[in-house]
């Protein structure tokens, strides 16, 4: 056993990683939910999310390059707080939020594969659990290879989507002149939208595990960022013409609508790519959350047993199946919607204390590789707490 992670990934995997995390399976839910919003602007909505989302990515991208560590926000709070029991607990919120997110995505991407395949529900997820669980402990470079694979292909689903929404007969909406904007939708919208974007943080936690992380960690965030929003507004852009909104918005599988408009003909390829999907968020909540049990022991002598990494493989190996494990038992057994749901709201919190963490390191160490205006992490954590606050406000669920 060893103590050291090996540094395998560049740019193109990373990023692939981000993309993979944030679309993830809930781009098949979130574009009904937005058209039901707000309609024909839905689009918008998800553009709106991104730009909200954009000073917390850039506050992350300066933290990676200062401080390329496993247990990002923990290490960014450690340093830049120095508060080490805050750190304790903003990575415990972050390995539990990974465990529920890998739970519930997992139980999801079952459920689309059972829907194609007669397979006993317990037996299916604990084998799926179990072999994404061996593919993390690998190694890092195989593991995101697998998941990027997977990423290309949910990708070019998405596409597919967007080709028959703009191939469909448009609906009677987008025939008429645009419509007044329903701003109490929009901002609905605008709100869940932006918790499709938060997937960055699981980026930085692979820091320790990048070639040239200063440079390549911040790229890959802002690439992902991008990537994503356009995914996202064209697929819902492509919904909205080609679905009419109620319709959208009461269905469980919107995308598998807009195929059906589009082309005329089954949509069970889709179950098959939001299988996918599901796999590749699941792999990427073992290798985050591990990481981050890695980083926490870093500076905490009671979790050392996490610090050791496998020689052969150069992954974190008790970590990696302590998180595999409880990802299944989990599915199997907690009511992982509302958990996921308490989970997030979570993170908001520890988003807007990692700007905040920021703020402080601009003032004692103004010099890094990768810097952005001292702006930006005030508007970052403002950004964070008033989602916060509309989310209790009823602005989501």
């Amino acid at each position: 056993m060893t103590t050291t992670l090996q540094r395998r990934i560049g740019l193109p995997l990373l990023t692939a990683y981000g993309v993979g995390v944030m679309v993830g399976a809930g781009i098949y839910v979130l574009t009904g939910a937005a058209a039901g919003a707000a309609g024909i602007w839905a689009p918008l909505a998800f553009l709106l999310a991104a730009v909200i989302a954009v000073p917390s990515a850039l506050s992350f991208s300066e933290l990676s390059a200062r401080i390329p560590e496993a247990a990002g926000d923990s290490s960014y709070i450690e340093v830049g707080l120095n508060l080490h029991w805050l750190a304790v607990i903003v990575g415990a919120i972050n390995v539990a939020a990974g465990i529920v997110a890998g739970a519930a995505v997992l139980r999801g991407g079952v459920g689309y594969l059972l829907s194609i395949v007669d397979m006993p529900f317990t037996w299916t997820v604990v084998v799926a659990g179990a072999g994404l669980t061996v593919i993390a402990l690998i190694g890092v470079l195989e593991s995101l290879v697998f998941a990027a694979v997977l990423t290309v292909i949910e990708v070019t689903g998405l596409v597919l989507v967007i080709w028959a929404g703009f191939s469909a007969a448009p609906v009677a909406d987008w025939s008429m002149p645009l419509p007044q904007i329903e701003w109490t939708g929009l901002i609905a919208a605008t709100i869940f939208g932006f918790f499709a974007f938060i997937g960055f943080d699981d980026m930085v936690n692979m820091a320790e595990e990048a070639r040239d992380p200063q440079r390549t960690v911040p790229r890959a965030i802002l690439l992902a960022l991008l990537i994503t929003a356009l995914l996202y507004a064209l697929v819902s852009l492509a919904a909205v013409r080609a679905v009419p909104r109620d319709i959208l918005a009461a269905s469980e599988q919107p995308l598998a609508l807009v195929w059906q408009s589009g082309m005329g003909t089954s949509a069970v390829f889709l179950s098959a790519i939001a299988v996918a999907a599901a796999l590749n968020g699941v792999l990427a909540q073992i290798v985050m959350a591990s990481r981050v049990l890695y980083g926490l022991a870093k500076r905490s002598p009671a979790l050392l047993a996490f610090r050791r990494t496998s020689q052969r493989f150069g992954t974190p190996v008790l970590g990696t199946v302590l998180v595999g494990a409880l990802i299944i038992g989990s599915a199997l057994i907690l009511p992982v919607a509302l958990l996921a749901e308490i989970a997030t709201m979570a993170l908001l919190i520890v988003f807007a204390i990692v700007n905040i963490s920021l703020i402080g390191l601009k003032h004692a160490q103004p010099q890094t590789p990768f810097r952005i205006p001292g702006f930006v992490p005030w508007l970052g954590a403002t950004a964070c707490i008033g989602t916060f606050l509309a989310s209790l406000a009823g602005g989501i669920g």
